[in-house]
Protein backbone atom coordinates (compact mmCIF):
# COMPACT_ATOMS: atom_id res chain seq x y z
CA UNK A 1 0.00 0.00 0.00
CA UNK A 2 1.24 3.50 -1.37
CA UNK A 3 0.95 5.90 1.63
CA UNK A 4 2.82 9.12 0.57
CA UNK A 5 3.97 11.52 2.65
CA UNK A 6 3.51 15.39 1.85
CA UNK A 7 6.38 17.48 2.79
CA UNK A 8 5.00 20.77 0.72
CA UNK A 9 2.73 22.72 1.49
CA UNK A 10 0.30 21.56 -0.85
CA UNK A 11 -0.16 18.08 -1.84
CA UNK A 12 -0.45 17.52 -5.45
CA UNK A 13 -2.30 13.80 -4.72
CA UNK A 14 -4.26 12.00 -1.94
CA UNK A 15 -3.93 8.51 -1.66
CA UNK A 16 -7.81 7.13 -0.74
CA UNK A 17 -7.19 4.18 1.51
CA UNK A 18 -11.32 2.17 0.86
CA UNK A 19 -11.64 -0.68 2.69
CA UNK A 20 -8.60 -2.32 4.70
CA UNK A 21 -10.72 -4.95 6.19
CA UNK A 22 -12.60 -5.74 3.33
CA UNK A 23 -9.36 -6.71 1.03
CA UNK A 24 -9.19 -10.39 1.10
CA UNK A 25 -12.96 -10.33 -0.20
CA UNK A 26 -12.35 -7.52 -2.30
CA UNK A 27 -13.66 -9.44 -5.54
CA UNK A 28 -17.02 -10.31 -3.83
CA UNK A 29 -17.26 -6.89 -2.51
CA UNK A 30 -16.00 -5.22 -5.70
CA UNK A 31 -19.09 -7.48 -7.60
CA UNK A 32 -21.58 -6.29 -5.32
CA UNK A 33 -21.13 -2.62 -5.73
CA UNK A 34 -20.79 -2.96 -9.18
CA UNK A 35 -23.96 -4.65 -9.24
CA UNK A 36 -25.89 -2.02 -6.76
CA UNK A 37 -24.17 0.81 -9.22
CA UNK A 38 -25.85 -0.82 -12.65
CA UNK A 39 -28.85 -1.33 -11.46
CA UNK A 40 -28.99 1.91 -10.02
CA UNK A 41 -28.51 3.53 -13.20
CA UNK A 42 -30.91 1.75 -14.61
CA UNK A 43 -33.37 2.31 -12.35
CA UNK A 44 -33.00 6.14 -12.07
CA UNK A 45 -32.72 6.24 -15.95
CA UNK A 46 -35.82 4.14 -16.40
CA UNK A 47 -37.79 6.50 -13.83
CA UNK A 48 -36.24 9.75 -16.11
CA UNK A 49 -37.35 8.36 -19.52
CA UNK A 50 -40.61 7.25 -18.38
CA UNK A 51 -41.44 10.70 -16.73
CA UNK A 52 -40.31 12.19 -19.96
CA UNK A 53 -42.70 10.29 -22.29
CA UNK A 54 -45.02 8.97 -20.36
CA UNK A 55 -48.43 10.55 -20.49
CA UNK A 56 -49.61 9.04 -17.46
CA UNK A 57 -46.70 10.87 -15.48
CA UNK A 58 -47.09 14.47 -16.56
CA UNK A 59 -48.15 15.66 -13.07
CA UNK A 60 -45.61 18.13 -11.41
CA UNK A 61 -45.01 15.70 -8.66
CA UNK A 62 -43.06 13.39 -11.53
CA UNK A 63 -41.32 16.31 -12.59
CA UNK A 64 -39.78 16.90 -9.74
CA UNK A 65 -39.36 13.16 -9.07
CA UNK A 66 -37.01 13.35 -12.66
CA UNK A 67 -35.14 15.51 -11.31
CA UNK A 68 -34.17 13.18 -8.05
CA UNK A 69 -33.49 10.62 -10.21
CA UNK A 70 -31.13 12.58 -11.56
CA UNK A 71 -29.12 14.10 -8.73
CA UNK A 72 -29.15 10.49 -7.50
CA UNK A 73 -27.20 9.98 -10.90
CA UNK A 74 -25.46 12.40 -10.62
CA UNK A 75 -24.38 11.40 -6.93
CA UNK A 76 -23.75 7.50 -8.13
CA UNK A 77 -21.28 8.59 -10.85
CA UNK A 78 -19.30 10.94 -9.15
CA UNK A 79 -18.19 8.11 -6.09
CA UNK A 80 -18.62 5.31 -7.51
CA UNK A 81 -16.91 4.37 -10.21
CA UNK A 82 -13.40 5.53 -8.20
CA UNK A 83 -14.58 3.70 -5.61
CA UNK A 84 -14.33 0.18 -7.56
CA UNK A 85 -10.66 1.64 -8.65
CA UNK A 86 -10.33 1.54 -4.63
CA UNK A 87 -11.36 -1.45 -3.72
CA UNK A 88 -10.07 -3.34 -6.60
CA UNK A 89 -6.46 -1.60 -6.19
CA UNK A 90 -6.56 -1.96 -2.29
CA UNK A 91 -6.40 2.08 -2.34
CA UNK A 92 -6.10 4.22 -5.24
CA UNK A 93 -3.83 7.64 -5.95
CA UNK A 94 -6.38 10.49 -6.76
CA UNK A 95 -5.11 14.14 -7.90
CA UNK A 96 -5.87 17.19 -5.64
CA UNK A 97 -8.06 18.57 -7.99
CA UNK A 98 -9.61 15.50 -8.89
CA UNK A 99 -10.48 15.13 -5.16
CA UNK A 100 -11.51 18.59 -4.81
CA UNK A 101 -13.64 18.26 -7.83
CA UNK A 102 -15.60 14.66 -6.41
CA UNK A 103 -16.12 16.61 -3.46
CA UNK A 104 -17.51 19.54 -5.07
CA UNK A 105 -19.95 17.04 -6.95
CA UNK A 106 -20.72 15.42 -4.49
CA UNK A 107 -22.16 18.21 -2.23
CA UNK A 108 -23.89 20.12 -5.39
CA UNK A 109 -25.74 16.58 -5.97
CA UNK A 110 -26.63 16.46 -1.82
CA UNK A 111 -27.80 19.89 -1.85
CA UNK A 112 -29.75 19.16 -4.89
CA UNK A 113 -31.34 16.27 -3.21
CA UNK A 114 -32.42 18.39 -0.33
CA UNK A 115 -33.86 21.22 -2.01
CA UNK A 116 -35.80 18.88 -4.17
CA UNK A 117 -37.63 17.03 -1.67
CA UNK A 118 -38.32 20.28 -0.39
CA UNK A 119 -39.93 21.52 -3.58
CA UNK A 120 -41.46 18.09 -3.46
CA UNK A 121 -43.15 18.41 -0.20
CA UNK A 122 -44.53 21.86 -0.95
CA UNK A 123 -46.11 20.50 -4.51
CA UNK A 124 -47.64 17.63 -2.18
CA UNK A 125 -49.29 20.44 0.40
CA UNK A 126 -50.50 22.07 -2.16
CA UNK A 127 -52.29 19.26 -4.21
CA UNK A 128 -53.67 17.69 -0.33
CA UNK A 129 -54.22 21.02 1.48
CA UNK A 130 -54.79 23.37 -1.07
CA UNK A 131 -56.54 21.10 -4.20
CA UNK A 132 -58.98 23.73 -5.65
CA UNK A 133 -56.12 25.91 -6.29
CA UNK A 134 -53.13 23.41 -6.76
CA UNK A 135 -52.55 23.52 -10.51
CA UNK A 136 -53.21 27.58 -10.44
CA UNK A 137 -50.30 27.72 -8.04
CA UNK A 138 -48.32 24.85 -8.98
CA UNK A 139 -47.79 26.33 -12.20
CA UNK A 140 -45.12 25.64 -14.80
CA UNK A 141 -43.32 28.25 -14.43
CA UNK A 142 -43.07 27.94 -10.41
CA UNK A 143 -42.05 24.06 -11.17
CA UNK A 144 -39.15 25.37 -13.26
CA UNK A 145 -38.37 28.66 -11.04
CA UNK A 146 -37.79 25.78 -8.01
CA UNK A 147 -36.04 23.51 -10.55
CA UNK A 148 -33.43 26.09 -11.44
CA UNK A 149 -33.38 27.33 -7.75
CA UNK A 150 -32.56 23.59 -6.51
CA UNK A 151 -29.56 23.33 -8.81
CA UNK A 152 -28.63 26.95 -9.04
CA UNK A 153 -28.21 27.42 -5.40
CA UNK A 154 -26.29 23.95 -5.00
CA UNK A 155 -23.71 24.87 -7.53
CA UNK A 156 -23.38 27.96 -5.73
CA UNK A 157 -23.25 27.28 -2.03
CA UNK A 158 -20.99 24.55 -2.61
CA UNK A 159 -18.63 26.33 -4.39
CA UNK A 160 -18.00 28.91 -1.39
CA UNK A 161 -17.05 25.59 0.57
CA UNK A 162 -14.69 24.54 -2.58
CA UNK A 163 -12.74 27.89 -3.07
CA UNK A 164 -12.14 27.61 0.95
CA UNK A 165 -10.96 24.40 1.46
CA UNK A 166 -8.90 24.61 -2.31
CA UNK A 167 -6.91 27.47 0.10
CA UNK A 168 -6.24 25.22 3.02
CA UNK A 169 -2.43 23.93 3.24
CA UNK A 170 -2.40 20.07 3.53
CA UNK A 171 1.03 19.12 4.72
CA UNK A 172 0.50 16.13 7.02
CA UNK A 173 -0.08 12.84 5.31
CA UNK A 174 -2.15 12.39 2.08
CA UNK A 175 -3.72 9.08 2.99
CA UNK A 176 -7.76 9.65 3.04
CA UNK A 177 -9.61 7.31 5.59
CA UNK A 178 -12.78 6.82 3.83
CA UNK A 179 -13.70 5.44 -0.16
CA UNK A 180 -14.39 9.27 -1.87
CA UNK A 181 -13.07 12.52 -1.00
CA UNK A 182 -15.62 13.50 1.99
CA UNK A 183 -14.96 17.02 3.53
CA UNK A 184 -14.44 15.63 7.32
CA UNK A 185 -11.74 13.29 6.37
CA UNK A 186 -10.28 15.52 4.26
CA UNK A 187 -10.37 18.48 6.56
CA UNK A 188 -8.23 16.21 9.19
CA UNK A 189 -5.00 16.49 6.19
CA UNK A 190 -5.17 19.91 6.28
CA UNK A 191 -2.04 22.06 9.19
CA UNK A 192 -4.20 25.36 8.09
CA UNK A 193 -6.69 26.81 10.33
CA UNK A 194 -9.79 25.34 9.26
CA UNK A 195 -12.24 27.44 11.29
CA UNK A 196 -13.40 29.44 8.30
CA UNK A 197 -14.54 25.88 6.79
CA UNK A 198 -16.45 24.70 9.58
CA UNK A 199 -18.48 28.00 10.23
CA UNK A 200 -18.79 27.77 6.55
CA UNK A 201 -20.41 24.03 6.95
CA UNK A 202 -22.64 24.97 9.87
CA UNK A 203 -23.79 28.45 7.61
CA UNK A 204 -24.61 25.81 4.84
CA UNK A 205 -25.82 23.10 7.22
CA UNK A 206 -28.58 25.27 7.67
CA UNK A 207 -29.95 26.67 4.18
CA UNK A 208 -29.36 23.13 2.78
CA UNK A 209 -30.11 20.82 5.47
CA UNK A 210 -32.13 21.62 8.42
CA UNK A 211 -34.17 25.04 7.38
CA UNK A 212 -35.44 22.89 4.24
CA UNK A 213 -35.82 19.90 6.66
CA UNK A 214 -38.32 22.19 9.25
CA UNK A 215 -40.27 23.24 6.08
CA UNK A 216 -40.95 19.69 5.33
CA UNK A 217 -41.82 18.85 8.64
CA UNK A 218 -44.29 21.87 8.98
CA UNK A 219 -45.60 20.62 5.29
CA UNK A 220 -46.42 17.11 6.54
CA UNK A 221 -48.28 18.29 9.34
CA UNK A 222 -50.42 20.25 7.74
CA UNK A 223 -51.05 17.36 5.31
CA UNK A 224 -51.77 14.80 8.39
CA UNK A 225 -53.97 17.25 9.52
CA UNK A 226 -55.78 17.43 6.50
CA UNK A 227 -56.02 13.78 6.07
CA UNK A 228 -57.09 12.69 9.38
CA UNK A 229 -60.05 15.41 8.67
CA UNK A 230 -61.35 13.30 6.09
CA UNK A 231 -64.35 11.36 7.56
CA UNK A 232 -64.03 8.11 5.41
CA UNK A 233 -60.65 5.80 6.00
CA UNK A 234 -60.88 4.54 2.09
CA UNK A 235 -60.56 8.77 1.57
CA UNK A 236 -57.92 9.25 3.94
CA UNK A 237 -55.67 6.24 3.11
CA UNK A 238 -56.17 7.44 -0.83
CA UNK A 239 -54.62 10.55 0.04
CA UNK A 240 -51.93 9.12 2.20
CA UNK A 241 -51.02 7.17 -0.65
CA UNK A 242 -49.89 10.19 -2.84
CA UNK A 243 -47.26 11.62 -0.73
CA UNK A 244 -46.36 7.86 1.27
CA UNK A 245 -43.61 7.43 -1.40
CA UNK A 246 -42.14 10.89 -1.11
CA UNK A 247 -42.40 10.53 3.10
CA UNK A 248 -40.20 7.55 2.84
CA UNK A 249 -37.54 8.83 0.51
CA UNK A 250 -37.04 11.62 3.22
CA UNK A 251 -36.95 9.47 5.69
CA UNK A 252 -34.05 7.34 4.28
CA UNK A 253 -32.31 10.74 2.75
CA UNK A 254 -32.38 12.83 5.76
CA UNK A 255 -31.76 9.69 8.50
CA UNK A 256 -28.91 8.88 6.91
CA UNK A 257 -27.59 12.15 6.33
CA UNK A 258 -28.39 12.97 9.48
CA UNK A 259 -26.40 10.50 11.18
CA UNK A 260 -23.63 11.22 9.26
CA UNK A 261 -23.01 15.00 9.25
CA UNK A 262 -25.01 15.96 12.12
CA UNK A 263 -23.17 13.89 14.89
CA UNK A 264 -19.03 14.90 14.76
CA UNK A 265 -17.02 12.72 12.75
CA UNK A 266 -14.64 11.92 15.16
CA UNK A 267 -17.49 10.62 17.52
CA UNK A 268 -18.04 7.72 15.27
CA UNK A 269 -15.57 5.02 14.55
CA UNK A 270 -13.97 4.86 10.97
CA UNK A 271 -15.33 1.85 9.86
CA UNK A 272 -18.87 2.71 11.12
CA UNK A 273 -18.53 6.27 9.26
CA UNK A 274 -17.53 4.48 6.21
CA UNK A 275 -20.04 1.90 6.26
CA UNK A 276 -23.10 4.63 6.72
CA UNK A 277 -21.77 6.87 4.10
CA UNK A 278 -21.72 3.66 1.85
CA UNK A 279 -25.25 2.77 2.46
CA UNK A 280 -26.43 6.71 1.85
CA UNK A 281 -23.92 6.93 -1.74
CA UNK A 282 -24.75 3.46 -2.67
CA UNK A 283 -28.38 2.04 -1.36
CA UNK A 284 -30.61 4.92 -1.40
CA UNK A 285 -30.24 5.71 -5.12
CA UNK A 286 -31.02 2.34 -5.43
CA UNK A 287 -34.36 2.25 -3.11
CA UNK A 288 -35.72 5.17 -4.18
CA UNK A 289 -36.89 4.09 -7.54
CA UNK A 290 -38.19 0.86 -6.25
CA UNK A 291 -39.97 3.15 -3.18
CA UNK A 292 -41.33 4.77 -5.91
CA UNK A 293 -42.25 1.70 -8.09
CA UNK A 294 -44.09 -0.19 -5.26
CA UNK A 295 -46.05 2.76 -3.98
CA UNK A 296 -47.02 4.26 -6.89
CA UNK A 297 -49.92 2.80 -9.49
CA UNK A 298 -49.15 5.07 -12.16
CA UNK A 299 -45.83 4.25 -12.08
CA UNK A 300 -46.18 0.89 -11.82
CA UNK A 301 -48.48 1.14 -15.20
CA UNK A 302 -46.41 2.98 -17.30
CA UNK A 303 -43.67 0.99 -16.25
CA UNK A 304 -45.73 -2.20 -17.52
CA UNK A 305 -46.55 -0.23 -20.72
CA UNK A 306 -43.22 0.56 -21.45
CA UNK A 307 -42.09 -3.44 -21.19
CA UNK A 308 -45.08 -4.14 -23.50
CA UNK A 309 -43.75 -1.56 -26.19
CA UNK A 310 -39.94 -2.82 -25.96
CA UNK A 311 -41.31 -6.29 -26.23
CA UNK A 312 -43.38 -5.41 -29.34
CA UNK A 313 -40.14 -3.70 -30.46
CA UNK A 314 -38.21 -6.75 -29.96
CA UNK A 315 -40.51 -8.96 -31.76
CA UNK A 316 -40.52 -6.97 -34.93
Amino acid sequence: MKVHEVNTTMATEFFILGFPALNDYKFSFFSIVLLMYSMTIFENLLIILLVSTSQRLRSPMYFFLGHLALSDIFQVSNVVPKMLDVIIKEGSIISFVGCTTQFYLYGVSVSAACFLLTAMSYDRYLAICRPLHYISMMSVKLRYTLIISSWGLSFMLVLITLVLVCGLDFCRSNAINHFFCDLAPLLELSCSDTTPVSIDIIVHSVFIVLLPFLFIIITYVHIFITIFGISSTSGRQKTFSTCSSHLVVVSTYYGSMLIIYMVPYRGHSVPVNKFISLLYIVLTPLLNPVIYCLRNQEIQSSVIVYLKVCSKKTVL
